[in-house]
């Protein structure tokens, strides 16, 4: 249990589902008191596990371990590394923040829906915080659930059509997941997480588990061409519910490949990463694209969404260092500012009732500290530096180019189109004329959206400014999952450096220091 004398991630998960319960008990107010409060204790037992999280030099990997024989091979398990604390740090981060934009914008059901989202919560933080490998894939598919009543209850005019795409895209891709979990552990002998990332599965057998899981963390990404339940998805669901959607459930596709298909089916990941790539490169150009001519604003936020998630997948599959450590960045940056960027459209929506971007114009002069978190969040969306947005990309590219140039010539072009649409759509809504007096009378930010976003804000340049602090505590697990992928390395594309291929240009750079070495000696 390390620093603590009393099971954390237990609590962490049972503050929130008991609140769940309770606030089905309760009225309005009652129920998001609650759930605030709720929300609030996990985030403060987040920061205690965050402070007391080992980092130093011969740390454990795994930490805050809990384990409970339940039946067969199957355990409460928990624990949590670097990469797993960053992304429970993300869920509790933004749950208080989702709790605050549903205050008055939800007015029916308001304790079922406030049971919903803390139920989202412990479904998170167990599948980030799982060690056991059935354990995972309950709080992974369990999540499906109370997201699926969120878009279906409280949703838009098309809720019932998006919450049945969501669901059955999701969850027909973990149908293979499963069936290549029940192989891996009889294969095994051990349903264990920590044990099956050191288990070297037959060669043989790695390409069809690959695609197994890759049909299950494709759709959560989501990947093209099994993206297209997602703008729906946001577009009808409440602004919170595209909030965390956006910034926590997204992830989980992206933690899936770290966790499961890069660790245990390197050589299949290795042989296949040319398919990652090509559907990377696809993804942002196109949705790209896409977003350019999108008329509605969460729709336009929902493709550039894709198109910020095939980085993290081309990152992923970079084998190396700055890839993975730019795509672990790029996830908790796009939570952060794809969650500030739906809440942008949340605040002005709840006061005029459309996200039609050609409804809008001129907000800067009646809603000027608007105005200025929403540019906030369209650069650091761009990569602006000294955001969090820049440092992920960069470092996610700086990785991809030593896999293959092209693939990162075809993703760079995403930062040229992700600035085309996101300026695009803050010129439309925040510059110019207002379109009516409706518009030009909108109030600006009240306190409690105003602390949201600067919650928000302050996050993402902290991160940008020094993102050593999010980086470090993964530093040691991104190192053990490097030295696991490395033998299945892909051979690198020739690259032309200073005049010269940079095989060759490698290997006399390489030969002059074993020269400089014998001289020395």
């Amino acid at each position: 249990m390390n620093q603590f004398d009393f099971p954390i991630l237990s609590l962490m998960l049972a503050v929130p589902a008991a609140a769940a319960i309770a606030c089905l008990y309760l009225g309005a107010a009652g129920a998001r008191w609650l759930a605030l409060a709720a929300t609030l204790i996990d985030f403060a037992l987040g920061v205690a596990l965050w402070i007391g999280f080992d980092q130093g030099p011969g740390a454990p990997q795994w930490q805050y371990q809990e384990h409970l024989p339940l039946f067969g091979r199957f355990a409460w398990s928990l624990g949590i590394d670097g990469i797993a604390l960053m992304l429970i740090m993300l869920s509790v981060f933004l749950m208080p923040i989702c709790i605050l934009a549903s205050w008055e914008s939800v007015t029916r059901r308001v304790s079922e829906y406030m049971a919903a989202f803390l139920f989202v919560e412990v479904l998170m933080i167990g599948t980030f915080a799982a060690q056991d490998m059935f354990l995972f894939y309950i709080f992974f598919e369990a999540g499906l659930i109370p997201m699926y009543l969120i878009i279906g209850i409280w949703g838009g005019a098309r809720r019932i059509y998006a919450s049945y795409k969501f669901f059955l895209y999701t969850l027909l891709g973990s149908v293979l997941m499963l069936i290549a979990m029940l192989w891996m552990s009889q294969q095994a002998g051990t349903s264990d997480i920590p044990t099956l990332l050191n288990h070297d599965f037959p060669i043989e057998a790695q390409t069809w588990l690959w695609f197994a899981f890759f049909a299950s963390f494709a759709v959560k990404v989501p990947m093209w061409p099994v993206h297209t339940w997602l703008p729906d998805a946001h577009v009808e669901a409440p602004t919170a519910g595209s909030v965390i959607l956006a910034g926590v459930l997204l992830k989980l596709g992206g933690y899936g490949f770290i966790r499961f298909s890069l660790p245990m089916f390197p050589e299949a990941s290795g042989a296949l990463v040319g398919l990652v790539l090509a559907l990377s490169g696809v993804a942002v150009v196109y949705t790209s694209l896409v977003a350019l001519v999108q008329a509605d604003m969460k729709k336009l936020i929902a493709y550039s969404s894709v198109a910020h998630m095939a980085i993290v997948t081309i990152g992923l599959f970079a084998f190396n260092r700055q890839g993975l450590e730019g795509a672990m960045i790029v996830m908790l940056s796009h939570g952060l500012v794809s969650g500030a960027l739906f809440l942008c459209v949340g605040v002005i929506y709840d006061r005029l009732h459309t996200r039609e971007i050609a409804r809008y114009g001129g907000l800067a002069n009646n809603m000027p500290r608007y105005a200025l978190f929403f540019l906030l969040f369209t650069m650091a969306s761009i990569g602006l530096p000294g955001t969090s947005g820049f440092v992920g990309e960069f470092l996610s590219l700086m990785g991809a180019w030593q896999v293959s140039t092209v693939a990162t010539a075809v993703c760079t072009t995403g930062i040229i189109l992700g600035a085309a649409y996101a300026l695009y759509l803050y010129r439309r809504v925040v510059f110019g004329v207002a379109p009516s007096e409706e518009v030009a009378s909108l109030p600006d930010l009240n306190a409690r959206e105003l602390g949201s976003l600067a919650a928000i804000g302050a996050v993402v340049l902290w991160m940008g400014v020094y993102p050593e602090s999010f980086l470090a505590p993964m530093r040691a697990d991104i190192g053990a999952l490097v030295a696991r992928v490395d033998r299945a390395r892909p051979t690198y594309e020739p690259r032309w450096v200073a005049g010269k291929p940079a095989a060759a240009a490698h290997g006399e750079s390489h030969g002059a220091e074993a020269a400089a070495h014998g001289v020395g000696h």
